[in-house]
């Protein structure tokens, strides 16, 4: 995997955990696959692209 061996994984892990924190990671998670289902349904020819609003906005609208 490009070179990439257990080690360096768990060092890149450990520094993005710093960065964002472990509260933000499974809202960085999702939105890296909702990134990359878009990128597979435009490769593919498809039109359509999945947004939905968060929760939080829905309220304030």
């Amino acid at each position: 995997m490009f070179g990439f061996g257990m080690p360096e994984l768990i060092v890149i892990l450990v520094i993005v955990l710093v960065v964002f924190g472990a509260g933000r990671l499974p809202e960085i998670g999702a939105a890296f696959g909702k990134s990359i289902k878009n990128f597979k349904n435009a490769t593919e020819g498809k039109d359509e692209i999945e947004i939905k609003p968060k929760k939080d906005d829905e309220h304030k609208a």
